[in-house]
């Protein structure tokens, strides 16, 4: 890889290409090297309870939900909560199972004033390949960093 900064830089060049409306897209590893690397990160998985519970956690995630199961019915207090728990300076990586709430995520902080939010490509999960199974192809999961099962 590289060192923060030129993994930041990088991401940061993806989410203009992507058109993303906040600081950066990463890769699931090179979250992880940021995490390792940059004091006072902060990764903030927005799964649902069901979905830590069931498919696993990450180690030291600050966890609120994006919207809950069943019927995934989007979080009405999240911004009150990420807001709680995360300094608005931080370096602020959000992860969820694909991608895609993560994003949400990283737009809604943006907007409320996070100054630098990154939003994990991939997820936990991965993309789904082509006969409709996630944990094959991509994800934090996939490419073996670390998670527990409770």
């Amino acid at each position: 890889m590289g060192t923060i900064t030129e993994i930041l830089t990088i991401a940061q060049q993806r989410a203009k290409e992507l058109n993303l409306p906040y600081e950066g897209a990463l890769t699931p590893k090179e979250a992880y090297q940021i995490l390792q690397s940059a004091p006072g990160a902060k990764l903030v998985d927005v799964r649902s309870r069901a979905e830590l519970d069931w498919v696993g956690r990450v180690p030291g995630a600050v966890e609120i939900e994006w919207a809950s199961y069943p019927g995934m019915k989007k979080n009405p207090d999240f911004l009150a909560a990420i807001e709680q728990q995360v300094d608005k300076e931080s370096l602020v990586l959000f992860l969820c199972r694909s991608g895609q709430r993560s994003n949400g995520a990283a737009t809604i902080a943006t907007q409320a004033g996070f100054t630098d939010c990154y939003n994990i490509l991939e997820g936990f999960e991965g993309d789904k390949s082509p006969n409709g199974q996630r944990n094959v192809l991509n994800g934090w999961r996939v490419a073996q960093l670390p998670w527990e099962q409770s």
